[in-house]
């Protein structure tokens, strides 16, 4: 079989039309979660911590110059997209959990 053939195939069974669909919504849920995660859930954790931005947790490593700026570990940045990263992957979990009861029956 040549391969414009397989690609056709290949388009026309539609699994390059549900691997776009699942990546629009795969993205479009993690700009939902994002905002979950920044606008919902660390400022009430912030507070708890003491008035905590997370966003704004960094290691200088090195100041701020005349002409270049400042360079700088950004671990608050990093602690909220593994919280991201977390919410998102139990999500799936759960999805995936489901569908496989669906299956079974």
């Amino acid at each position: 079989m040549s391969i414009i053939k397989e690609f056709e195939e290949f388009v026309v069974k539609g699994n390059a039309i549900d691997m776009a669909v699942g990546i629009v919504f795969g993205a479009a849920f993690s700009k939902i979660i994002t905002s979950l995660v920044n606008d919902l859930m660390m400022p009430p954790i912030g507070v708890l911590l003491g008035g905590v931005d997370f966003k704004n947790l960094k290691i200088v490593l090195k100041p701020a110059a005349i002409d270049a700026p400042a360079v700088t570990l950004n671990y608050g940045q990093f602690i909220n997209t593994t919280i991201d990263f977390l919410i998102v992957a139990f999500c799936i979990f759960i999805a995936v959990k489901g569908i496989n009861h669906l299956r079974k029956r």
